[in-house]
């Protein structure tokens, strides 16, 4: 986007948000639960491409969760607004990280996507223990393991492809710079 480019960045930032945003209600019954297919967290892989995209996911995340919450379809979603939220925000800046210090498609795109599927397992997986198990440790692995499968899942299936799309000649370049 050419032009100003603090404006530009917020625009983006606020686009990627409403994105994620709209994915996670477009299958709700995938996006909310125990065992999720978040189809917006494929898009955890913007942060190798464009910055700006952590403070996007970050803020899409709370919204969803927020919403989720008030209409019903995330009974936990006011405390995974917080803890859902943070998991999202500390794999972005992961991502963001390899992403700086990683070179060749293949090597950024394959670890890049694993903060992502680590930080939700480990941090949701605990809320959804607490949350729904009263912390009994017998719990946590397996919602660790549920939360890691489709994070892995939507990850590696859709961030994956739309990782190899981004990477093709200046494509990341022209959508999130413009040039």
């Amino acid at each position: 986007m050419r032009g100003n480019r603090p404006l530009s960045k917020l625009t983006l930032t606020a686009l990627i948000a409403a994105l994620y945003t709209a994915l996670c209600f477009t299958v709700p019954f995938l996006s909310f639960g125990p065992m999720q297919f978040r189809l917006s967290e494929a898009l955890c892989v913007l942060p190798l491409f464009y910055p700006p995209a952590v403070g996007g996911l970050t803020l899409g995340c709370f919204v969803s969760n927020l919403v989720g919450f008030l209409t019903g379809l995330n009974p936990v979603g006011l405390v995974d607004s917080a803890v859902g939220t943070l998991a999202t925000l500390l794999a972005t800046l992961a991502t963001w990280y390899i992403g700086r210090r990683l070179r060749g498609k293949w090597p950024r795109l394959l670890v890049g996507l694993v903060p992502p599927v680590v930080s939700n397992a480990l941090i949701v997986g605990a809320e959804l223990t607490v949350l729904f198990y009263g912390g009994a440790p017998g719990w946590f692995v397996p919602n660790l393991l549920w939360v890691a499968l489709g994070e892995a899942v939507v990850c590696y299936g859709l961030g994956l492809p739309l990782g190899l799309v981004l990477s093709r000649g200046n494509t990341a370049q022209r959508l999130f710079e413009g040039k």
